[in-house]
């Protein structure tokens, strides 16, 4: 890392120059005009006497090339060539040359005879740029340039360049900036992702370390693949390579890994076979890397052959697999799929451009449209993340309601409990009691006068609405079905319409029944018309102008549903989720137990009852039973 900190702050200084910071006034003295130079020559092999036999060698031996085309093709066996042009016959001060494309490991550059620059690499990467500058004392002089390889690619695939020497040096030192932005980018992401993933609840999540590698192995690939670190920091190239080497031998099997991990599943064998594949194939590089460094490059070809030609046409297959399973899933409408598929598509179309122009100019051309591809991936898989993150937040915010309910619940239930026991063990207690002083008070009646006797009949009209109460503690302790049977809903809703229609309508309001027929539940008919009686002599209580009071059910997935929805004045939010609790009632003189009993006997007829309400609009009941099947 303080490597690669120390190459990218030489780069930006380096750039900053080239920028024209320091050398403003430089663009005063350039021409109007534009000076090129029409062609060049090439020589094949490596004449004996050096540049004195390159210089006098017959015009036949040279091959003239129009300046922007490619060398021709190299010939078998061959491993070095003379490139040589001649200047033209006037130059203005502070001009250069600049040859942005070279395939050679070692170039030497003389002027006339006169060495001039020398770059040379003892390791196996073979992609050079010359820059040196020219004056005007120098019209009319031939540049040769030596040209040697131990690699299978030799030639010149750019244009040589004539122009002032600040603008050739701009470009040159501009030409890989991208990329090592782009590195340092990525290796940022890379380093982000961990710390921030510590902060999620899911931090250790696969797909998260996944990403991470991806990132990082990306950071790398961008900067080692950038001739700039080879040019200026030669000393390290032998470790560039095998840095890049290795980023694309783990990049490619993580990027299926993590392709299977967020879509597949595991669920298809054809991708999981190809990981596996891939990660061998990967090793086994990653053996031969090692073996070739530590005998000198002996095994170059081979390692060659590996990592490029096999490894390109394994990307390919790679490339093709996932973009048809990617066109699946977004059939299969993944809306993170459709994202992905994006992002990855751009990679694996410009990554397969990049190779078919690879293959088809014979392995001579530079790779430029995968870093766009990989732009784009990257965006789609950030996209993919924050998209995650936002449900995961919303399911978090889901699952904080559910804990609340449930803790609601669990109060709740803890409060049934206790008066129930305490309800049960109260009821028997007090209402032997209650019967035995409710016979001597008869007694006692009998045998006074009648101003007594009208209060004794207070005394036990109150003691009889004692043991009512007690009576309901009871059935809220342990609700009794009574009879178990099949119940049509129709039916029994019928049956105590007489008894809630004149009542709505003393209150001046009106009832509506649209009830099928057909709907059949199981359970205790006394029980269920207790439920309907007591919802809907609340919703009578609660009427206001106009009141009415609306009665419908139907059967859906295998339940019955009865609504009864009136019109009244409606529950505050805030009193609506305390419904059924103990001595909790919205009525100024009720207890709350009647409400209670309601949803103990819906809860003993394995139903369920919620209620939606509106302030000054209106109160929904809503009953769910299991719904039966008579033949």
């Amino acid at each position: 890392m303080k490597l690669i900190f120390e190459m990218v702050m030489k780069y930006l200084l380096v750039a900053m120059i080239g920028f024209g910071i320091v050398v403003p006034q430089v663009y005063a003295e350039t021409p109007k005009e534009k000076l090129t130079i029409p062609d060049w020559s090439i020589m094949w092999g490596n004449p004996q006497g050096g540049i004195e036999e390159v210089r006098t060698a017959p015009s036949k031996e040279w091959i003239t090339v129009k300046n922007g085309k490619m060398s021709p093709e190299k010939p078998a066996e061959v491993s070095s060539a003379w490139i040589k042009f001649r200047l033209p016959a006037q130059i203005p001060i502070d001009y250069g040359i600049y040859i942005q494309g070279i395939h050679a490991q070692n170039i030497s550059i003389y002027m006339d005879d006169r060495l001039i620059q020398e770059i040379s690499f003892d390791f196996a990467f073979d992609k050079q740029r010359v820059l040196f500058p020219i004056g005007n004392e120098e019209v009319g002089k031939v540049v040769y340039i030596k040209l040697e390889t131990s690699m299978g690619r030799l030639d010149i695939h750019s244009a040589i360049m004539l122009d002032n020497y600040t603008v050739l040096t701009r470009a040159f030192l501009l030409y890989d900036f991208l990329n090592i932005i782009l590195g340092c980018v990525f290796l940022f992401i890379a380093l982000i992702i961990p710390i921030g993933s510590f902060c999620l609840r899911k931090g250790r999540d696969t797909s998260w370390v996944l990403i991470s590698v991806l990132n990082l192995t990306l950071g790398i690939i961008f900067i080692t693949y950038s001739s700039f670190i080879y040019i200026n920091f030669t000393n390290h190239g032998g470790l560039y390579i095998a840095l890049f080497d290795l980023s694309l031998a783990v990049f490619l099997p993580t990027l299926t890994y993590y392709f299977e991990k967020t879509f597949a599943d595991g669920k298809y064998k054809l991708i999981r076979w190809f990981r596996k594949f891939q990660v061998m194939y990967s090793v086994f590089l990653i053996i031969i890397m090692l073996v070739n460094q530590f005998n000198g490059s002996r095994f170059s070809e081979a390692y060659f052959f590996a990592s490029v030609t096999v490894l390109g046409y394994i990307m390919i297959c790679q490339f093709i697999l996932m973009i048809g399973f990617s066109i699946l899933f977004v059939k299969r409408g993944n809306k993170e799929a459709i994202i992905f598929s994006i992002g990855f598509a751009s990679l694996a179309f410009m990554s397969a451009l990049d190779l078919v122009y690879f293959y088809a100019s014979s392995q001579s051309y530079q790779f430029n449209l995968w870093r766009w591809g990989v732009v784009g991936f990257i965006i789609a898989t950030i996209v993919v993340l924050g998209r995650r993150f936002a449900i995961n937040q919303e399911q978090m915010i889901n699952y904080s309601k559910e804990l609340e309910f449930y803790n609601h619940q669990l109060q709740l239930s803890e409060k049934m409990e206790i008066i129930s026991a305490l309800a049960a063990s109260v009821a028997h207690e007090v209402r032997n009691p209650l019967q035995v002083t409710r016979g001597f008070l008869q007694l006692v009646a009998a045998r006074t006068d009648d101003k007594n006797k009208e209060y004794m009949g207070i005394a036990i009209e109150e003691l009889d609405r004692a043991s009512v109460i007690i009576t309901e503690f009871l059935t809220f302790a342990k609700p009794q079905l009574d009879e178990v049977v099949d119940l049509n809903v129709f039916k029994e809703i019928n049956q105590i319409e007489g008894i809630i229609v004149p009542l709505a309508t003393l209150h001046g309001g009106r009832i509506i029944v649209n009830v099928p027929n057909d709907l059949y539940i199981r359970g205790s008919s006394s029980k269920l018309k207790q439920v309907l009686i007591n919802i809907i002599k609340n919703s009578i209580e609660a009427f206001q102008v106009d009141g009415q009071i609306h009665i419908w059910a139907y059967a859906k997935h295998g339940k019955v549903y009865i609504h009864i929805k009136d019109n009244g004045e409606g529950i505050e939010p805030t009193q609506l989720i305390k419904l059924g609790e103990p001595y909790y009632s919205t009525k100024t003189k009720g207890t709350g137990l009647g409400l209670m009993i309601t949803f103990r006997i819906v809860e003993a007829m394995q139903g369920h009852l919620e209620f939606q309400s509106q302030k000054y609009i209106g109160t929904e009941a809503i009953i769910c039973f299991p719904s039966i099947a008579v033949k």
